[in-house]
């Protein structure tokens, strides 16, 4: 999209660009409106001590509020006693510098983002299948051109509206558009063939797909046997997955089961894609790799128009996971624990490898450790809203007010900002330059149309000046520099200079050092340039020189292991964390309805936005609400071991009689995050959302 800004203010006008043709949802047709609101942050807000209310402050007041209250709580209990939290909705530059404040500004190790519930589990997969995590090794474009779609646990009809457009050129062009998804959800409406598995099966779908494959000879033998290693293990795990076992288990009908198969075996170009629906459970790791261990025994990754891709579910998924945000992670998609990785990024960076933390815990754990007396007594959170979004949220919601100190930086007063010592009005994303990465891996301009409001300032300013306050206080207070300012700038030069200096405020000098710090990582930005992302209507990464090519497509020739091969992993089906039982006999789900985005925090205050889906709603089946004694519109209870939600019932045949369901944008009493629950996937950390045991009652 462009903007224009004229004397009636900002209006969005649709472009021509090669991923949505010119296309947005009605949530980016409205984003405009929020440039202006009347609930926008203007000023900083601090909590008065005495009545416990925010109230406006100078810029001055709050930083200083600030930076004592870290030094006090760091000299007290160490550099680990601060945390960060940031969002998959900053740009690049934004991930990056918060990545390098929290571990040089701060020398904490504890920093993590919201990311962590959304692409985690697929980026593991990924990384330990292909040795690489991008969303799509392979331009959108390819959906259209795709003879058979899979698409498991994902609603872009809902979620990513611009993106059905390419969902309806492939069927247009006569292909076959299949969706595993336990709801009849506006996507699923729309395929040829809908499997619709009680919650948290799709891993046993998947195995009994692969087991239909090796039984009607679809397997491509010779690209296992020459791209693959690890697959004997999986054939065996898969021999036990005969379709009637699978059946019973999740629902699907052997019938259905062996036509998708036969789709997947037999179609020319082939493209399985998954999403959020797969990912977000306690074995999110494992149901993706049993989906990318079907994807690599039909021969699929690296094959032209075809291949294995997963969904994005925020504005800046795949370039936010790239740069630094995650607990475990460095610029370029480098590991933090890994020397040569250290060495790269602390010369960048002017500090010894030593200098830099280790390795942080992910973000519910770190979440849930807040205020407790190992964990951090302070929080930073940009661009997040874990008051909603996180599971077990009422918890959580303790867990914040538990700090010493909480420091919210947003546009507008989230649930989260609510709660905060400190609030920092930012800018939006109209008011700044940068970039973003989409799912393909296609690093893109955001450019700034107008200046933000009087007394507000963009994220990095705000980061720029916290690092030079604080290194200022640390000098005065030790009469030693910072960690990561000593030895850099003109001699004589005070700290705080030199801190800001390493911490500028503009991104294009930003991303100039991202560039350098990702050279010769995963996600090599090194031969990214503004310039080039306007010439090119962006740059695909890797791209490793500034006059040698991108990558629109990976793993036509190799994968990024060191042998080159792909790796096949063994997987089988366990239960839910959490299983029905005569307490609690319903299982309940989240998902997002299409008026509304993430928490909320934005959407909810757009006028047209909240006239189409005004409030949350638990959705169940008609019979179960006949048994319930329930009518459709009723207040209802949903109740888990963990909290409930009150909201109105919609009755629809789309969901299954023994399944719930209610959206996730919503605060208050209609919070389903009050119910999910927070059991993790032990290699992502990703929380499963997606089910868990639950009563439900009129209330």
């Amino acid at each position: 999209m462009t903007l224009r800004e004229d004397d009636t203010g900002v209006t969005v006008h649709p472009r021509q660009f090669p991923t949505n043709r010119g296309g947005l949802c009605q949530k980016g047709w409205t984003a405009a409106e929020l440039l202006d609101h009347p609930e926008r942050l203007t000023t900083p807000l601090l909590r008065d001590p005495a009545t416990g209310e925010l109230r406006p402050a100078s810029w001055d007041a709050a930083l200083d509020r600030i930076v004592t209250g870290i030094r006090a709580i760091q000299d007290d209990a160490g550099p680990d006693a601060v945390a960060v939290f940031g969002g998959g909705g900053l740009t690049n530059e934004k991930a990056y510098a918060l990545g390098k404040f929290a571990r040089i500004g701060l020398r904490t190790r504890h920093i993590d983002y919201n990311g962590r519930f959304c692409m985690s589990s697929a980026a593991a997969a990924g990384m330990r299948a292909f040795g690489i995590d991008r969303g799509l090794p392979f331009p959108l474009a390819d959906l259209g051109q795709a003879d058979t779609l899979l698409l498991v646990g994902a609603n872009p009809a809902e979620t990513m509206p611009p993106l059905v457009r390419w969902l309806t050129e492939q069927r247009r062009n006569g292909g076959q558009l299949i969706v595993v998804d336990p709801r009849v959800t506006a996507t699923a409406r729309q395929a040829d063939l809908h499997l619709q598995p009680l919650p948290g099966t799709d891993l046993a779908v998947a195995n009994a797909l692969l087991h239909i494959a090796l039984t009607e000879g679809w397997v491509d033998r010779t690209y296992v046997a020459e791209r693959t290693s690890g697959f004997e293990a999986v054939r065996r795990t898969v021999a036990a997955w005969w379709p009637a076992r699978a059946e019973q288990l999740s629902g699907v009908p052997v019938a259905d089961l062996e036509a998708t198969s036969r789709a997947l075996g037999t179609g020319g170009r082939v493209i399985i894609l998954t999403a959020r629906g797969a990912e977000q459970h306690a074995k999110g790791v494992d149901t993706v790799t049993a989906y990318v261990n079907l994807a690599l025994a039909l021969g699929l990754p690296g094959r032209d128009g075809s291949g294995y891709g997963c969904l994005t579910g925020q504005g800046n998924g795949q370039g936010g996971r790239e740069h630094g945000q995650k607990a475990d992670q460095l610029p370029g998609y480098r590991k933090i624990d890994d020397p040569a990785a250290r060495e790269h990024v602390a010369e960048v960076w002017g500090v010894t490898a030593d200098e830099l933390p280790g390795p942080g815990v992910p973000a519910y754990q770190l979440l849930d450790s807040l205020g407790t007396p190992d964990g951090p007594r302070a929080l930073l959170v940009f661009g997040s809203n874990p008051v909603v979004s996180a599971p077990r949220a009422t918890r959580i919601e303790r867990r914040l007010r538990d700090l010493d100190l909480l420091v919210v930086a947003d546009l507008l007063l989230s649930e989260t900002a609510a709660l905060a010592d400190v609030v920092l009005p930012t800018a939006q994303w109209a008011e700044e330059d940068g970039t973003m990465t989409n799912l393909e891996g296609r690093v893109l301009r955001r450019r700034a149309l107008r200046n933000p409001p009087p007394g507000v300032r963009t994220d990095l300013a705000i980061i720029s000046d916290l690092a030079a306050r604080l290194a200022a206080t640390e000098t005065a207070v030790t009469g030693t520099a910072v960690i990561g300012t000593a030895g850099t700038g003109a001699p004589g030069a005070r700290p705080e200079a030199v801190a800001a200096a390493r911490f500028p405020a503009d991104p294009a000098t930003v991303f100039a050092e991202l560039r350098r710090a990702s050279a010769g990582g995963a996600a090599d930005y090194a031969g990214i340039s503004w310039a080039r992302i306007d010439d090119q209507d962006g740059v695909y990464w890797p791209c490793r020189t500034e006059d040698g090519p991108d990558t629109p497509r990976l793993f036509a020739d190799r994968f990024a292991t060191p042998d080159g091969r792909a790796r096949f992993h063994s997987v089988d089906h366990r239960p839910a964390a959490e299983e029905v039982c005569a307490t609690y006999p319903l299982h309940f789900t989240t998902g997002r309805v299409l008026a509304q985005y993430q928490s909320g925090t934005q959407t909810r205050r757009v006028p047209a936005l909240r006239r189409a889906a005004p409030e949350a709603f638990v959705e169940l089946h008609p019979d179960l609400a006949a048994r319930l004694g329930i009518d459709d519109g009723d207040p209802v209870r949903v109740t888990s071991r963990r909290g409930e939600l009150c909201a109105p019932a919609r009755l629809s045949v789309g969901i299954r009689p023994d399944t719930v369901f209610a959206p996730f944008h919503y605060a208050g009493a209609g919070r389903a995050n009050s119910v999910t629950n927070d059991a993790v996937d032990p290699i992502s950390g990703m929380p499963e959302f997606k089910i868990c045991a639950v009563r439900v009652e009129k209330a």
